[in-house]
């Protein structure tokens, strides 16, 4: 058990450090931004940071080979794992125990992140990362289902903003499939990023940045929009993608932040679109 929480640790750590929890912050700020009891949004962000540490975990668990051999990973927590293959299995069946007596006991809609969100992300692991495009939908997909931890299903302004980080998310994906493509390439990994090359892999993310903008418009917040369609703008170099892709990240931050508060303070949306 004490090699399974030390795996579980360094999943999360690893995680936090790459950037790469920040779905965990929109599942919290929606519960927040829906004036959802004190208690409610403590279990809901609880249960999206469980999630995340299962999904990461599992990914984690298939790749141990290509980590392993990865310049670019903990190559300390790789080992670790290697070495810990049954506690490392062992931890993604308790977690997966943990979060479906949650979801049975507390709010049955949890199930959705679980069982979609969760799905989509151990299916991504799998296979769908290695299948261009297929790789992006899945993590739009995954952008969508795992921000509903933090809302009522029956809450139709948590679901619109759940749809608004599933957006950002592919532009996410788009960029990080981009920023990875050399090494995807020399590993003989098909992903979007090697598909497409860098500059259509771009084209791809500004596409799409242009529909998040469109989206907060019309659906939830227009000056949301106006901040978020800065993105387009962010200066772009093949040798710094990892630093485009944090003040992409950044930009759509700040868009997120106006449409918590605007949600907070007025309790709706106020996109141009009236239904």
């Amino acid at each position: 058990m004490l090699a399974a929480l030390r795996i579980i640790a360094g999943v999360v750590a690893y995680r936090i450090r790459k950037l790469e929890m920040a779905n965990l912050a929109g599942a919290g700020s929606i519960a927040v931004a829906l004036h959802l009891p004190i208690v409610d949004i403590v279990i809901r962000t609880a249960f999206a940071f469980i999630l995340n540490a299962l999904v990461y975990l599992n990914n984690d668990y298939i790749d141990i080979q290509i980590d392993l051999a990865s310049a670019d990973k903990d190559a300390e927590k790789s080992r670790y794992l290697a070495e810990n293959k049954r506690a490392a299995l062992l931890a993604q069946w308790t977690l997966v125990a943990l979060l479906a007596a949650v979801a049975l006991f507390y709010d049955p809609g949890l199930f959705v992140p679980l069982v979609a969100g969760g799905g989509i992300c151990f299916w991504y692991s799998a296979q769908l990362k290695h299948r261009p495009y297929l790789d992006i939908l899945a993590m739009i997909i995954w952008g969508v289902t795992m921000p509903l931890c933090g809302s009522p299903l029956d809450s139709t302004v948590g679901l619109l903003m759940a749809l608004q980080l599933g957006l950002f998310s592919g532009v996410f994906e788009t960029i990080q499939v981009m920023r990875d493509a050399d090494e995807d390439r020399e590993e003989g990994v098909r992903t979007t990023g090697v598909v497409l090359g860098k500059a259509r892999s771009l084209t791809l993310a500004r596409v799409q940045m242009v529909f998040c903008s469109l989206y907060a418009l019309l659906v939830l917040q227009p000056w949301a929009a106006a901040v978020s369609a800065g993105a387009l703008v962010v200066p772009f170099s093949e040798t710094s993608i990892e630093r485009y892709w944090t003040r992409v990240k950044l930009v759509y931050g700040i868009a997120w932040l106006v449409i918590c508060a605007w949600v907070w303070w007025y309790g709706g949306r106020a996109g141009l679109l009236t239904f």
